[in-house]
């Protein structure tokens, strides 16, 4: 099998990276290299730029009604290329197929919600704020905008970025993860086969010398980020110092509650799914489960569902998980399971060690459990970003509220719950951005925001919604008044009288 090389995107062509510094991408369920990658000149990315810079020129004066037509063919587009993007996903990051057509789904949203940015951008009028003056706001454009993206979702994450940030006139600069980038190159080949012009949307590879050159660069306006804590915190305080704006969505330590009134099933169903699906690389995932009171029993159905999870390659439809992305990451996942055990939490099923008949160089780690967990353990401490779910009992929904609110991260968290007063106290109470009540992955659709807080983002406004509309552009206040002409005989006063 060949091995394709991944081309940069710039101005409208692909282009091969002259760099020296190339790295493989694997498939993570055979361990086979199915592309190489560029680590981008300093020289390539500034080629990049300066394109951006250059086509923001004309395209901030593209009419609205023609960057919609460019979204809807663009959605169109991603409709009818799923299977070979999810196919692409698979491949590179080893999620299951439904998982990836999943993505694929949930990325075009967000360009079915830039579809609308001829509403979205509209600005507002006060007609005689005070006599005879109207003051109004326009949405403009900021200039170039950037985006750097993880490995865990290669097409979500890329439409949590560019299509809103063009779409209100802006051009763009994407760093895609060097892990799995082809996925991401075939939406950006679709995007300009909708219409988007050479230079608004240019592609760049590498890893921390690239993503800080952006971070640091004057003719970048804002730059979105998702990734993990430590790296976006080092870039959002270089963007600060460059002056400009940024958001990052970043780390997560996500909590569903069980009630002891919820639908046993349906809970018990839903929390595996979440905890274990994508093997565990969710942002979103809930990686801890609170039983509160009697609910406190359910744990050997939960042992019992984590045991028949069926762990396969990503092609297999029936798998529930595939393999983590790479053998750094089996490693990483399973010293922690190691940690876990030795620290005292209670091990009841051990995904160490796993193999798949068919792929034994793939990187599988079968589903984890621990039960008795406490706030202090490493398991609990870190984000694991596998398939790992602990267990932490509590008395009450005080105590489980309390219990969240004290882990420094905030991105989501989800209750099972059959009562209206229960899930309302919770959403009332509970320090986090976005909530699931029954609902076990609670990422909200495109048209609203992405609302992680605390430790999880960094900026004000996240991606999605009317805040991504606020992050891309800048509001410009006009207070206007007119006078009558002194000359009313002049020829601007016939004209008006006609």
């Amino acid at each position: 099998m060949s091995v394709r090389e991944i081309p940069m995107y710039i101005d409208g062509q692909q282009v091969v990276s002259e760099s020296q510094d190339w790295r493989d991408v694997v498939n993570p369920a055979t361990q086979e290299v199915v592309a190489r990658v560029p680590f981008c000149t300093a020289e390539e990315v500034e080629r990049a730029i300066a394109s951006a810079k250059t086509a923001f020129k004309e395209w901030r004066k593209v009419p609205l009604g023609k960057r919609m037509r460019i979204m809807l063919k663009l959605q169109a587009l991603i409709r009818e290329n799923t299977a070979e993007l999810a196919a692409l996903i698979t491949e590179e990051h080893g999620k299951t197929l439904p998982d990836a057509e999943g993505e694929v789904g949930r990325g075009l949203e967000v360009v079915e919600h830039a579809c609308s940015i001829t509403s979205l951008q509209l600005g507002e009028l006060a007609e005689n704020a005070a006599n005879e003056v109207d003051v109004y706001t326009m949405h403009q454009p900021l200039g170039v905008g950037a985006g750097i993206t993880a490995f865990n979702f290669p097409i979500m994450l890329p439409c949590f970025m560019f299509p809103l940030a063009i779409a209100t006139g802006n051009t763009f600069v994407l760093k895609p993860s060097e892990q799995d980038p082809s996925s991401t190159m075939r939406l950006v080949e679709l995007a300009h086969e909708a219409g988007v012009p050479p230079g608004i949307l240019n592609v760049v590879h590498g890893g921390p010398d690239v993503a800080n050159q952006i971070a640091d660069h004057q003719d970048i306006k804002a730059l979105s980020f998702i990734g993990s804590t430590h790296v976006g915190s080092l870039l959002y305080n270089r963007a600060a110092a460059a002056g400009k704006r940024m958001q990052a969505m970043m780390g997560a330590k996500n909590h569903c509650v069980v009630m002891p009134d919820a639908n046993r099933s349906q809970a018990i169903d839903s929390l595996l799914g979440s905890a274990f699906g994508a093997a565990g690389q969710r942002c979103m995932a809930n990686s801890v489960v609170v039983l509160v009171g009697e609910a406190r029993e359910w744990v050997k159905d939960i042992e019992e569902g984590a045991r028949n999870m069926k762990v396969g390659p990503g092609t297999q439809r029936d798998a529930d998980l595939g393999p983590v992305v790479s053998p750094q990451a089996k490693e990483r996942v399973e010293r922690l399971i190691s940690a876990g055990e030795k620290e005292g939490a209670k091990l009841l099923v051990d995904g160490r060690g796993f193999t798949v008949e068919g792929y034994a160089e793939g990187n599988f780690v079968g589903p984890t459990l621990f039960a008795d967990v406490t706030a202090d353990m490493t398991i609990y401490r870190e984000e694991i970003f596998g398939p790992v779910l602990c267990v932490v009992s509590v008395e009450t929904l005080d105590e489980a509220i309390e219990f969240i609110n004290a882990n420094p991260n905030g991105n989501g968290t989800s209750i099972f719950t059959n009562s209206g007063w229960v899930a309302r106290r919770f959403e009332t109470d509970i320090d986090v951005g976005q909530i699931g009540i029954n609902v076990p992955i609670p990422v909200p659709v495109a048209y609203f925001s992405f609302t992680g807080s605390r430790a999880s983002k960094l900026g004000d406004l996240g991606p999605n919604g009317k805040q991504a509309i606020a992050f891309w552009t800048q509001t410009k206040t006009v207070t206007a008044r007119w006078f009558e002409p002194e000359n009313v005989s002049s020829g601007i006063n016939s004209t008006i009288s006609l």
